[in-house]
């Protein structure tokens, strides 16, 4: 996984919105704000990204995106189902057609049987789509599972303003 390969990935997410008129806003846990970094990175990029938020701590999760105290305790931070409150939340106070939301436990500590260090939970919302989830568990150091969490999100953000 390349820079250069994740920067391809960038310069594909800003033309498929461009060519449909769309926006995109982020919501980064455990990528800290990779993805939008990878996105702005471009040259002319303000055509397409709105804003991102990083949302490390819980609080930052409900007081920035509205995801419900009860819903992190209920199901843990990193979870489909605290993913796609992110990725709602960001459509929600952002002027934009598409969002995406990355939380996981990237490591080296944190982690549990239940939920290992590379567990990285997305979630992806459109304006007038159904809300997408998904899970991957990336295997390498910190830096690998943040990069490899990184490309995967700007993989479905491609695919989301093909659709």
């Amino acid at each position: 996984m390349s820079e250069e390969s994740t920067r391809q990935l960038a310069e594909a997410v800003l033309a498929a919105c461009r060519r449909k008129g769309m926006k995109l806003a982020t919501a980064e846990s455990c990528t800290g704000g990779m993805v939008a970094a990878a996105l702005t990175d471009i040259a002319g990029s303000s055509d397409v990204v709105e804003r991102g938020f990083v949302t490390y701590s819980n609080e930052a999760k409900t007081e920035l995106l509205g995801v419900p105290p009860a819903l992190i305790a209920a199901h843990g931070a990193v979870s489909a189902e605290v993913a796609a409150a992110m990725a709602k939340g960001a459509l929600a106070r952002a002027p934009v057609d598409l969002s995406v939301a990355i939380t996981g436990i990237a490591g080296p500590g944190g982690g549990s049987a239940a939920k290992p260090v590379g567990l990285v939970w997305f979630g992806c919302a459109g304006r007038g789509r159904q809300t997408v989830t998904e899970t991957h568990i990336f295997s390498g150091d910190r830096g690998a599972v943040r990069l490899a969490a990184t490309r995967r999100a700007l993989e479905l953000l491609s695919a989301a303003a093909l659709e």
